[in-house]
Parts: C-alpha cells; sequence; structure tokens
C-alpha cells in the first residue's frame, strides 16, 4: 500500500536524502523547506524518476504558528500522513551570550517547537487510524552539554527525551516515535552553524547513509538510532558516563574551537 511521508528540512542533506529514499520505494512525499526553487527541483526529480506525488510546501518553521500553518495546508490537501519526519534544525557556534538573540530564538523556534507541535498535531490522527511513523532528528549532541553550541546541544537533547517519552506513551499502539541521532555529517549544517572548521567536521559521513539507517529504524519502529560516528567518536561517547563532567565539558569546548 501506498505511503506518504511528510519530511521537514527537505531541500537538502539529510532530508533531500530522507525524500528520495521514500520516493524510490514508490512512496508520496510533501517536502518542506524554506527554499521554494530547491524544493521545486526535488519535486521534479522525484517525480520524473519514480512516478510518485510529491508536494512542495515552502515554509519557515522557525516563526511561531508555522507548524501549524503546514498542517492546515495538508489538512486541506486532504492526504493522510503516514509517515511524518521532522528531520529540519540549525546550529550556531559561539559563546551564548555573544551570538546573536534573535538567530538563538530562531534555532529554539525551529529545533524545538515546530517539532513538538507538529507531532501534538498529527499524533491524534495515526492514534486514531492506530498506524503511523513518527522519525524525529536529534543528535548525538543529545548526549552532554555543548559549551560553544550551548543552545543546539540543549535543543537537541530535548528532541531526544521527547521522542523517548511520546515513544513509551505510544507503546499500546501501533504508531512509533524513532529518534535519529547523527553525528558528523556532509550537510550544510557544518557550514552554516561555523562548524566547519572544527575538529569534529574532520570525518564526516555521507548524508544518505544517515538517512538509511534513520528511514530503516523508523520502518522497525526503533526507540533510537545512532549513525556515523568514527571509532573515535564510538568510543568517547561511551566514555561519557565515566568521564568527570568538567573534563567532558572542557573536551567538548576543545573539540568546537577553530582549528
Amino acid at each position: 500500500m501506498k505511503t506518504t511521508a511528510l519530511i521537514t528540512g527537505a531541500s537538502s542533506g539529510i532530508g533531500r536524502e530522507l525524500a528520495r529514499i521514500h520516493a524510490e520505494k514508490g512512496g508520496d512525499v510533501i517536502i518542506v523547506a524554506r527554499r521554494q526553487e530547491k524544493l521545486e527541483a526535488l519535486k521534479t526529480e522525484l517525480e520524473e524518476k519514480f512516478d510518485v506525488k510529491v508536494f512542495a510546501v515552502a515554509k519557515d518553521l522557525s516563526k511561531l504558528g508555522s507548524a501549524r500553518e503546514l498542517y492546515n495546508e495538508v489538512s486541506k490537501l486532504n492526504i493522510k500522513v503516514d509517515y511524518l519526519i521532522n528531520n529540519a534544525g540549525f546550529g550556531l557556534r559561539g559563546k551564548f551570550h555573544e551570538l546573536s538573540w534573535e538567530r538563538q530564538q530562531q534555532m529554539i523556534n525551529l529545533n524545538m517547537v515546530a517539532l513538538t507541535e507538529l507531532m501534538y498535531l498529527f499524533l491524534p490522527e495515526m492514534i486514531k487510524r492506530n498506524s503511523g511513523s513518527i522519525l524525529n532528528t536529534s543528535s548525538t549532541a543529545s548526549f552532554i552539554p555543548g559549551p560553544l553550541q550551548a543552545i543546539y546541544f540543549a535543543t537537541k537533547s530535548y528532541v531526544t527525551f521527547l521522542s523517548n517519552a511520546v515513544a513509551e506513551e505510544l507503546s499500546d499502539t501501533n504508531v512509533t516515535v524513532t529518534n535519529l541521532m547523527p553525528g558528523a555529517t556532509e550537510t550544510e549544517f557544518a557550514k552554516t552553524s561555523g562548524m566547519d572548521e572544527t575538529g569534529i567536521f574532520e570525518k564526516t559521513v555521507t548524508a544518505r547513509s544517515v538517512a538509511e539507517d534513520g528511514y530503516n529504524a523508523m520502518l522497525k519502529g526503533k526507540l533510537d538510532v545512532v549513525s556515523g560516528l568514527t571509532f573515535g567518536q564510538n568510543l568517547m561517547m561511551k566514555a561519557i558516563p565515566f568521564t568527570p563532567k568538567k573534563i567532558l565539558l572542557k573536551q567538548i569546548r576543545q573539540m568546537q574551537e577553530i582549528n
């Protein structure tokens, strides 16, 4: 049976690859992002290659109220959303008190508020049908505090905890919530966040590989999936519970300083 996925942050990176993966499997897609021209290009590509329906919705989800607008627009199209994929998000590098408050507030709105509201709006329909899946893109940053990306790390911790809590609340249904936690990935994130010259992004994995891990985990109803960590990063993640917090904070800060 054909399914429809709504994917935010679909104009590039992991979101674009998630849209491609779903279309490859014959599913229709609602792609959402700020940049209309990139959405239209992706819509043309997917419709021509895979003979699926693609609905492109240009929407800046960092603006309060935009999630409700998106939900209303999808409702008017009378489309059943089988998979809600909250992938949109961005980060900023710098000291909390020195970064623009306006941009940090936009990050909170996008990374947390829009994601939460979309879950809240689409979940009742999934529960009523007793079917559906949600995939939220969090980050391995959600495990730890992040000096020089204080709000970004905090927003991703929120996404992880919210995803896991709601997943348990839904455990007596056939509706699932999966939390995707990528490491450093080849996307526009590094450049837009100012992280492209730091040690964290010296080694990256492809957006495609992360998207495949997340999509497959969503289909299986998994709670969490970590993707894209190097051997060294894996060792570091395993050492987190045993590392004194002051030392850990200093290590994270050093990793996020410009080389």
